[in-house]
């Protein structure tokens, strides 16, 4: 069955990694998918490409989800491109890791920006459009650094954490006109970006988590899923842990 038949949904950051993840099984469930790069042009061609095969519109933007201005018209694009918006999941993320003593003024507000100001951006944007619909859910990508916080990562945990208050308060202030917002805090998630660090790094991970793997792109789209789905219609304002019982 596909759930998400005919419904258009916006992902940020979705050329690689989680976010590719994600858009693949919502095209297998029937949903359109607009979705935003930032550089990595070839990748979401082909991530396109694959998409639309499903027999799904699909489509790449490039955008970056920190600009406000940016933001407000890359709705106003898929807007007239798709016709509406049930589904936006803000994934778009980055790092830069240092102690805070070593940490740059820089590299603190970019992550602020990139992972949490462009939040703020696109719910801002897509608001109007759910609130004249009556209806929408909205999915944040947190983290379970924002949830329990870790050495090295003060930027990236702070901007972690902010999304889920904001999640939170929009839960509260939308949840009238039937528009839901839950925010999802993956554990460690082997992405190309793992595959960077030594195996023996990568397996005291896994040792050390209660499902003894490391998770799976998949396995967090297939909670953003059920969030983006009718089968969650009565839940909001909710941090589903995806960590395979790291926090538990």
């Amino acid at each position: 069955m596909k759930i998400l038949e005919g419904k258009n949904v916006i992902i940020t950051g979705a050329s690689r990694g989680i976010g590719k993840g994600i858009a693949e099984v919502f095209a297998e469930h029937g949903a359109n998918v607009a979705f935003t790069y930032s550089s990595s042009e070839g990748p979401a061609i082909e991530l396109e490409n694959e998409l639309t095969k499903s027999g799904v519109k699909a489509r790449a933007y490039k955008s970056n989800a920190a600009s406000f201005t940016e933001a407000e018209s890359l709705v106003s694009a898929i807007l007239e491109d798709f016709g509406g918006i049930d589904v936006l999941i803000n994934n778009a993320g980055i790092t830069k890791d240092n102690l805070l003593m070593r940490m740059s003024e820089e590299d603190f507000d970019t992550v602020i920006e990139v992972n949490l100001k462009s939040v703020f951006n696109m719910t801002k944007a897509v608001q109007r459009t759910m609130l004249k619909q009556r209806k929408g859910s909205i999915i944040n990508m947190s983290s379970v650094v924002g949830v329990k916080g870790n050495a090295g990562q003060t930027n990236y945990a702070a901007s972690k954490a902010g999304m889920i208050g904001f999640t939170k308060s929009v839960a509260l202030e939308l949840g009238s006109r039937n528009i839901r917002c839950n925010a999802i805090a993956p554990g460690f998630i082997e992405t190309e970006m793992t595959e960077k660090l030594d195996e023996k790094t990568v397996q005291s991970w896994r040792d050390a988590i209660p499902l003894k793997r490391g998770g799976t792109p998949e396995d967090i789209a297939n909670a953003c899923l059920f969030l983006a789905s009718d089968l969650s219609g009565y839940i909001t304002g909710q941090v589903i842990n995806v960590d395979g019982g790291m926090l538990t």
